[in-house]
Formats: structure tokens, sequence, C-alpha cells
């Protein structure tokens, strides 16, 4: 099988990319509506700066002291290989459930069906997660979000048990979303994008003018640990913050012209929400009262901008901080949602027919939107067991994503090196145009991508007593990430053991039991 693309064609396709699907054997069931900037503000809405360096700060700060800033351009570099070898990707193959689709086309369609299980099982963990950002914000906001009583904060008993009930309410909303048009959707994920952009340069600006020290301060230590260990532990904070770029790709079957919208927005969404979230770090660490009272490490930014702006100014910040979770959270649940969409549509799920089904009048497949609502709400319960769950929902998430990102730049990798990778031979998108391509630089980038995804899943996998398990006594928690690692391989492996003896079929093409049909013009051809 060789990686490659047709030669030019005589007539380019449509503008509008109506039949950029016709060559995958797949109809077009989703309405095809979004624009650049809506496509620019799914993968920025995923990252969402606001939210995760909120979520994380504490987390990278406790450990690597102001140091820890550096973990964030080293992770900006490394997810930019990633999604260089996607945008790629995004040019060739414009289908929804992407990283299934790209692992399927570049390894095996069974293979591709362990990234996407393992992709969506973790998609849902990351809703879960954002959704208990809200706490994080909102009883600083106003103390009547704090509806359980007690300390606020989401590493006490009283936080945690309130960071669920706002989370539960919080995928109520998104979920009803989900399932209605998405030009609703594409509205409060614009409106969202554009509040969080407005937000992120009022508070890096206010922060500058509020500095108490210089630059300088970043090559300091402060954490607990060694060095390395501080470092590494530091680098959850970008790492958590910088996945979800490829959603722009999620969402190439509603986005007009996906062969060339796709590629960019993947990588502007990527690249704006790195220099914007390390500005956001940087303006922290220079306006802090102080680097020593331990408030840093416990509270985060949200303790630097009420008791530096003042409580007035710094909850109105806080307040467009909370918008930028609720848009977040949409549209981790939306690119959740396109995946389950995704492999379903392909016969390889349980309930696919229903997991599948789009309604005309809406074009949204709610039923699938639903199950991811209802499994980031059961993964949210878990806060009121321990408040140790907040972390290990987080890292686990992570480490998911990351590994699927490495099951799909691993198989693309192999084909380079086999030769059969050949991205520049002709290929165009909806305009006629050629696709976007590494060219010469595919392969080291490819290799690069490869060697940072696996070593940051290992890293982010690796049971620290210290950061899973401070207090002891949670043997669980400090496994957590290869527990949930584990029982996701072994219930995908389980379901398709099942599926195997039972003979059901799926597709016609025998794709039920692995993924899409084998690879058309465009992707990858026998």
């Amino acid at each position: 099988m060789t990686v490659t693309t047709d030669p030019a064609p005589p007539t380019p396709p449509p503008p509008g990319g109506g039949d950029a699907l016709a060559p995958f054997g797949y109809p077009q069931e989703l309405r095809r509506r979004m624009g650049g900037y809506a496509s620019f503000a799914a993968g920025f809405s995923f990252i969402s700066v606001l939210t995760t360096v909120f979520q994380f700060f504490s987390l990278g700060y406790s450990f690597g002291g102001p140091l820890f800033f550096w973990t964030w351009p080293a992770v900006l570099v490394g997810q930019l290989l990633v999604a260089a070898c996607f945008a790629e990707l995004a040019a060739r193959l414009p289908i929804a459930g992407a990283i299934y689709q790209w692992a399927s086309r570049l390894g095996s369609p069974a293979f591709g069906w362990y990234a996407g299980w393992i992709m969506v099982t973790g998609r849902i963990v990351v809703v879960a997660a954002a959704a208990l950002a809200l706490q994080v914000v909102l009883p600083a906001v106003w103390t009547g979000f704090q509806i359980v009583g007690g300390d606020p904060s989401p590493t006490t008993t009283s936080g945690a048990a309130n960071a669920a009930l706002l989370g539960l309410v919080l995928l109520a909303l998104t979920t009803l979303l989900n399932v209605l048009d998405n030009r609703a959707l594409s509205a409060v994920n614009t409106i969202g994008v554009t509040a969080e952009i407005a937000g992120v340069a009022l508070i890096v600006t206010l922060l500058a003018t509020h500095a108490e020290r210089d630059p300088g301060i970043t090559l300091h230590t402060g954490g607990h640990g060694g060095l390395i260990t501080a470092l590494l532990v530091g680098s959850f904070t970008a790492a958590y913050v910088l996945i979800g770029f490829e959603s722009a790709s999620e969402m190439s079957e509603e986005t007009v012209n996906p062969r060339r919208t796709a590629p960019r927005t993947t990588l502007t969404a990527l690249t704006t929400s790195g220099v914007c979230g390390g500005l956001l770090l940087l303006g922290g660490l220079l306006a802090a009262p102080s680097l020593t009272d331990g408030r840093l490490a416990a509270e985060g930014l949200g303790y630097v901008l009420t008791s530096t702006l003042g409580d007035g100014l710094g909850r109105v910040l806080l307040a467009d901080v909370a918008v930028a979770i609720c848009a977040a959270t949409l549209a981790i649940q939306t690119s959740a949602t396109r995946m389950l969409f995704s492999m379903a549509r392909d016969g390889v799920l349980p309930r696919s027919a229903a997991l599948a089904r789009v309604p005309r009048r809406t074009g949204m497949p709610g039923t699938a939107a639903v199950v991811v609502g209802v499994g980031a709400g059961l993964l949210l319960l878990l806060n009121l067991a321990s408040p140790q769950a907040f972390l290990a929902i987080g890292t686990t998430c992570i480490a998911m994503v990351y590994l699927a990102y490495a099951m799909v730049t691993g198989p693309m990798l192999v084909r380079r090196l086999r030769g059969e990778w050949r991205p520049d031979d002709g290929g165009r998108d909806e305009l006629g145009r050629p696709l976007f391509s590494l060219g010469r630089w595919g392969l080291p980038v490819n290799a690069l991508a490869v060697a940072y995804g696996l070593f940051m899943t290992v890293n982010l996998a690796w049971p620290r007593a210290e950061v899973y398990d401070p207090e002891g006594g949670h043997w669980y928690f400090r496994w957590f990430t290869v527990l949930v690692l584990a029982a996701t391989v072994a219930s995908g492996a389980t379901y398709r053991w099942y599926r195997g003896r039972e003979g059901s079929g799926g597709r016609p093409d025998g794709t039920g039991h692995g993924g899409p049909a084998a690879p058309e013009p465009e992707a990858v051809r026998a």
C-alpha cells in the first residue's frame, strides 16, 4: 500500500467541499456550514488557555517553581511537530473522527480502531476534567456558587463536591447544544473564543503593568523535589493545555473547503494558544504579590488576579474565564461526539446504528452527544470520592490523548521510512491549490513528533506518589492513568473478541470488525 495523492484533477471540486466525502464512501450527513473562523474556534476552544492555564498553573508552580515557565515553550515545540503532521493528514483525509480515520488508513483497520477507542475514551475524560475547572473560578466570582459550602479549594472535600455539582450543570447545557443545530454550537464557540482572546489580551496587559519583578525570575527554582522531577511534573501544565488542536479536523465534514481550512486552522489554533498561554504564565509570575507565601502554588492565577487587580476587576476577568471554560467544555464534547459518530458510522461500536444516527432536522449526531455527556458526568462523581480525583482525571486524559496522537504519527513515520508517503505529487484542495505539505522536512519532523509523543505519554503516566497520592492511602490514584489505559485496551479487546465470535458485520466491506474501508483516492491506496 502506498500513501499518495491523485494527480491534479482536470476540474477542481466545488469550492464548498460538498463532495469531499465521496472518495471515501461516506454520504454528507452533517451540515457543512463552518467557515475559517469557526474552524479556528473549534481548535482554540478545545485548547482554551484561560480554562487550562487557570486550572493547572498551581500544579506546575508547586513542583517547578518559576522555572516551570520554560516547560511551556518546550511542550509547544513538541506539539507543533505533531500538529504539522496532522495538518498534512487533514488536507488529505478531511473526515470526522480524524485520529481513528488516519490511524486506520496509515496502519490497519484494527490498529485504527484501538486508536479511536483510546481517543474517544480519553476525550470523555477530558470533557469531565474541563467541566471541573468551573470550581477554580466561579466561587471566586461570587460566593453563592459554592453551593455545597465550606472551603472552595478544589483540593478540599467541599470544593471537590461542589466542582462535581457545577460540572454536572455545565454538562447538561453543553449536551443540549450538541443535540441542537450546529449553527447554535458554532455561534456559542465563536462568542466564547472572541471573549477568551479579548480576556487574554486584557489580563496579560494588566498583569504586565503590575509587574513586581523582572523575567529573570523564571530562571529560579522553588518547587519541591529534584530539578528533573520538578520540570517533568511542571510540564503537565503545558501538556494539559496544548491538546485538542486537531478539533478543526474533527469538524472537517462540517467545514467549507476543509482540505484548505483544516490544516491552516489546526496550526493557527495551536500557535495562537501557545503564545497566549505563555504570556499568561509569564504575567502571573511577574505580577504575583509573593512567590513564597504558598498561595500561588495553592490558588494559582485566580489569586494573582484578585489580589493584584482588586476584587472588582479581578472578578470580572474571572467571569470571562468562566465563559472560556463553558466554551471549552462544549468544544471538547463536540470533538468527542464526532469521533464516536465516525466510528459508529463504520459499525464498529456497540449500538452503532443509534450512535451514528443524524436526524435531518438537526444535522447533529445527538445520541452520540448524550453518551459523551453521560460518560463525563459519571466520571465527575469520582470527585465525590476524593479531591485527588481532580488531578488523576486530568492527567489520565492527557496521557490517553498523547498515546492516541502517537498511534497516528507512528505509522505515518513507518510509511515515510518505507517510501510510501508521497505528499507532493499533485494533490489539490477545493480551490485547486496544492495541499499543505512538509516537503523534505517531513521525515525529521515526523520522527521528532513520534519521539516526543512517546516520551510525554510515559512522563504523564508514571506513577509518582508525590503527584498522585501525596497524602498516601490511595494507591489507585497513583496508578489511575495506567489502570484506565489498561482497562480501556482490555475492554476494547473484549468487545472485539465478542464481535468476532458473534460474526456480526458492520459495513459490507468488512469494516464492522476493524475500521473504515480500504483507503480511496487521495488517501492511502492499495
